[in-house]
């Protein structure tokens, strides 16, 4: 018997596009709500175009709307924003990342979401968040993660700031996006009015969020961050090493028992038990000098042995996965994060499993990222009563 999921009967309708709110529309579905997404009615979102395409679809889109309703609505057309309406009268949260005001200009704002149903949550993600000077300026992850202070840190000190490879800003925008919604959910749950409210999700105050102590240090010392390439300022030692077959591994040594491990494993007693090296301060102010030692060592050695030395002495260490890497990991493997699915047309696709596990209600995937507007029937005849007669009307107006 399959267990209940922890979000069964909560009630999502995603208006937003891409990224940041369909990839938080993704973990709620993935853990049991309904997601009810809704797309323009001619080309969808624009993630369908993305990247590496399968029979005219982003093989991404598989993942990023799984489990997910997929519903069509003009959203400028005034018949559409009705459509809209009854349907927030109807879930639990609006999930959405447009430019501020932009709800507000269709007639969809949280005071109108309010006279529909005044328990909703309005979980809103945008560039710059809701108030602000910087309010109405357009906002992409990649924008947010310069002015969010990410960018200025990523890279080498020589070169010009870097980007991740991947869409972090909006990723972590997404969970915040997840984790705020959560509590407005518990929030109004304990409410004896069950009064909804707004969650303000800014993706740049989410990357921002991201960088550890360097408001304060700065704040008190006057020393700003930089730079540094592949190690951790004031950690130590924490770094990427070459080794004998020219791979790159990473260790981390810098907590002070691990640290003796990982100087006793090498051979270098002498520095295990140096009292300038018993503190993370001590190491850090001697890293290059330690660093040297650590590569001279994994210089003597292939990648694997170096591996197998410091996972026996229980030190930190791992190789730097590619994606053909991750899909032969045996652990990837046994945490079942490696799930494979099958397209309509049969062809089968690996894809990312679930995070995070939980241990009685798990998530799980239910069904592929759908066709535009494959639930059109089921969500306006069943959810909110429209006529079979009136859905075709309406699809032939072009409202849906």
């Amino acid at each position: 018997m399959n267990k209940r999921k922890p979000l069964e009967g909560v009630k999502i309708l995603e208006l937003g596009n891409i990224v940041a709110a369909p990839f938080a529309g993704k973990l709620f579905a993935e853990f049991g709500a309904e997601v009810i997404k809704v797309e323009e009615p001619e080309n969808g979102d624009p993630l369908r175009n993305w990247r590496v395409m399968h029979e005219d679809t982003s093989v991404w889109w598989y993942v990023q709307s799984r489990n997910k309703k997929a519903v069509t609505i003009n959203l400028r057309d005034p018949e559409g924003q009705e459509i809209v309406k009854t349907l927030i009268s109807k879930v639990d949260v609006v999930l959405e990342n447009f430019k501020p005001g932009t709800l507000e200009k269709w007639g969809l704002g949280y005071e109108e979401m309010k006279n529909e149903n005044p328990s909703i949550i309005l979980t809103r993600i945008s560039g710059y968040g809701q108030t602000g000077p910087y309010r109405e300026k357009p906002g992409f992850g990649s924008v947010a993660e310069a002015i969010g202070g990410l960018r200025y840190l990523t890279g080498y000190p020589d070169r010009p700031p870097v980007r991740v490879g991947i869409a972090i800003g909006d990723m972590v925008a997404g969970l915040y996006a997840v984790i705020g919604t959560l509590m407005a959910l518990r929030a109004r749950d304990e409410d004896p009015e069950k009064k909804g409210q707004v969650v303000d999700v800014a993706l740049y105050e989410a990357v921002f969020s991201l960088l550890e102590g360097i408001l304060p240090e700065y704040d008190l010392t006057g020393v700003a961050r930089e730079r540094t390439g592949s190690t951790l300022p004031g950690i130590a030692p924490s770094n990427t090493y070459k080794c004998a077959d020219g791979k790159h591994i990473v260790i981390g040594g810098n907590g002070d028992r691990i640290f003796q491990r990982l100087m006793t494993a090498i051979g270098r007693e002498d520095l295990a038990n140096d009292p300038r090296f018993s503190t993370n301060q001590g190491r850090a102010d001697h890293v290059e000098f330690i660093d040297h030692e650590i590569e001279q060592w994994t210089l003597q050695y292939p990648l694997k042995e170096v591996q197998r030395i410091l996972d026996e002495a229980s030190v930190p260490v791992g190789p730097i996965y590619g994606v053909q890497d991750i899909i032969t990991d045996e652990h990837y493997q046994a945490r079942d994060m490696l799930r494979e699915i099958v397209l309509s047309d049969g062809k089968k696709l690996m894809v990312p499993g679930i995070v995070p596990k939980l241990s009685e209600t798990p998530g799980d995937i239910e069904w592929n990222g759908p066709e535009l507007g494959a639930h059109n029937e089921e969500v306006y005849t069943e959810f909110i009563g429209i006529s079979p007669e009136e859905v075709k009307q309406l699809k032939e107006r072009g409202v849906i």
